[in-house]
């Protein structure tokens, strides 16, 4: 390997390249500390245990002691995650992982009782939060659990589920060690005739290539391996839906969807909704593969033409500083407390900005209630990192505002909403380059970089959340699925997406076996709507409407004050109508007549 193919080691990176996470621990003997107490304040639960309804004073100081055990427990178990993601190489940090995980889940079945103790006497606690400042933060939980309440069991019961929980991960687990560590994938050529061994990591880099025989070979290679084994993960999807199954029917609920959306108070509505108003726009769908096929000059287009970029690579070189310039232009119109926001981001070294050995591949945003919201980059002088560092700081803004204006009760959001958040931040990075760049073909580029966001987060997700739909609908009446079975439904559904524009290939039928979100439970959707609402958000706040950047701040700010969907309306956007997701096509139509234009 020569000098310059060789990764970095962490060492030798600057130190304003790397995050300053001072804010959880200033050494390792500080987390150790912090464990230990953790540990202490686990064991004073126990006199409080059938006691709570006894007065408000005795309950607040649960939950106060409650408070400290959760806080305590997310800066351990944060911190040494991501100091174990610096350099998974290192086992002494693994090591303070894995202890955070076990205490993580000590502290899970210490306080299990909570639930439903509350519930053998609710009206009385209901009567405490209305006496005490400290407890009314709780109003909301308490209208979460008062709505949960058919759906939570005794002590004894939740007990015995929580002990499970392991179990219920098995499929999960299973699916990741064949994926991830038993498949071998073949050798096959790449672009320069180089042999090259198939990975699911170099899997969508050989199916952007430009050379069709290397895309079509890789493309026959990763499902002719998974057709080796189509029907272990058969068995493997099959026991995971019927964990879901088991859950829905224990807990009460008419549908394993509404067990998954219930919690996270999202009506069912708002996922039918979804495939409906998607299923009646993929016209335009159509529209987009047909000028796909055009440009590339295809006689049929399959499959595994459908992410070769169809405007050729641009050379747009953008180092990390200058990305820093260029997001904190790009978000200029969400006014200069967003922007202020962004810029302490960057200047007090939230970001760990690039690659060095050993470290997890990927980006994230994290933290705990009382840090910095910080994030993971790999970062590469390259327009797709540009994107995914806007990205990461859209959640860490969306961290930021909650954490400060929310206490600790309601100062977490939920998935459904997260996505919002930094999609926006990447819908207003594109309008920016679009408008302050004047070559046409970097701006055809952009466009059609856009459009692939919508075809793969709106079109395809849905197609994945349908997917989930009709199968979980089948485990429930009670029908047995065959590997045959899951591939002649995905088969179908990709037919009715991408036909008659694209030939719908075989091989494409075993995709599913592929798809780590099928064992999430009905989380896929979330990409869509949030994709749809960020959308519809971004045009009102590219019209210089104040008003509506108010309201969004507000929005990012309000962490679970109310249910999500609430909060979607107050920022202005309905997720239980189509609108939304009908505006983002709008703009997904006249993103193609861009495109048109340009080419």
């Amino acid at each position: 390997m020569s000098e310059s193919d060789r990764i970095q080691a962490r060492e030798t990176i600057d130190e304003q390249y790397k995050w300053d996470i001072s804010s959880f621990y200033k050494s390792e003997e500080e987390w150790r500390k912090e464990f230990e107490k953790v540990q202490l304040l686990l064991k004073e639960v126990e006199q409080y245990r059938g006691k709570l309804n006894q007065s408000s004073t005795l309950f607040k100081e649960f939950i106060i002691l409650r408070e400290k055990i959760i806080i305590g427990m997310g800066r351990l178990y944060t911190y040494s995650k991501m100091r174990w993601d610096e350099n998974t190489k290192i086992n002494k940090i693994k090591s303070m992982f894995d202890q955070a995980q076990n205490l993580s889940t000590e502290v899970e079945r210490v306080l299990s009782f909570l639930e439903p103790e509350l519930l053998k006497d609710l009206d009385t606690f209901l009567r405490f939060i209305t006496t005490d400042e400290k407890l009314s933060e709780y109003k909301r939980y308490f209208a979460q659990l008062k709505e949960q309440q058919q759906h939570i069991l005794s002590d004894k019961e939740e007990k015995i589920i929580s002990e499970a929980g392991a179990m219920a991960q098995g499929p999960e687990n299973i699916f990741s060690v064949l994926s991830d560590s038993d498949l071998t994938f073949p050798i096959i050529k790449d672009d320069n005739g180089e042999e090259k061994r198939l990975s699911h990591g170099r899997f969508i880099r050989f199916m952007e290539s430009y050379n069709r025989d290397v895309r079509k070979q890789a493309f026959e290679a990763m499902y002719n391996t998974y057709r080796k084994y189509i029907n272990t993960y058969s068995s493997i999807l099959n026991a995971h839906l019927k964990t879901d199954v088991f859950n829905t029917r224990v807990r009460n609920y008419s549908s394993s969807l509404e067990a998954a959306l219930k919690p996270n108070e999202i009506p069912v509505e708002v996922y039918t909704n979804l495939i409906d108003t998607v299923n009646k726009s993929l016209p335009l769908l159509q529209r987009y593969l047909k000028l796909r096929k055009k440009q590339l000059k295809l006689d049929s287009l399959e499959m595994y033409d459908l992410y070769v970029p169809i405007i050729p690579d641009i050379d747009f070189n953008v180092t990390y500083e200058e990305a820093c310039d260029i997001i904190l232009k790009s978000l200029e119109p969400l006014g200069t407390e967003y922007t202020d926001v962004v810029r302490e981001c960057f200047e007090q070294r939230w970001v760990d900005v690039f690659e060095n050995d050993g470290k997890r591949s990927g980006a994230y945003s994290w933290g705990s209630y009382n840090t910095y919201p910080y994030i993971l980059m790999n970062y590469q002088n390259n327009l797709n990192s540009l994107f995914t560092l806007t990205h990461e700081i859209g959640h860490s803004v969306h961290s930021y505002f909650s954490k400060k204006r929310q206490p600790f009760a309601t100062s977490d959001y939920v998935i459904f909403v997260a996505e919002v958040a930094s999609t926006v931040n990447e819908t207003l990075l594109f309008n920016y380059l679009f408008n302050n760049y004047d070559d046409n073909k970097f701006k055809a580029y952009l466009v059609n970089y856009h459009l692939e966001g919508y075809r793969t987060t709106v079109f395809r997700q849905t197609l994945f959340a349908e997917f989930e739909k009709v199968i979980h609908e089948m485990i429930e009446r009670g029908d047995a699925l065959t590997s045959d079975d899951f591939s002649d439904i995905y088969y179908k559904l990709n037919e009715k997406y991408y036909a008659p524009t694209v030939n719908i290939n075989k091989d494409i039928e075993l995709e599913w076996a592929r798809i780590p979100h099928f064992y999430y439970n009905y989380y896929v959707y979330q990409y869509a709507t949030g994709f749809s609402a960020a959308q519809a958000l971004s045009k009102n706040i590219l019209n210089n409407n104040q008003e509506s950047v108010s309201k969004y701040i507000d929005f990012l700010a309000s962490g679970s004050a109310d249910k999500p969907i609430e909060l979607l309306k107050l920022a202005g956007i309905d997720m239980t109508s189509p609108q939304a997701v009908l505006t983002a096509f709008e703009s997904f139509n006249e993103y193609i007549s861009a495109l048109e234009e340009l080419l």
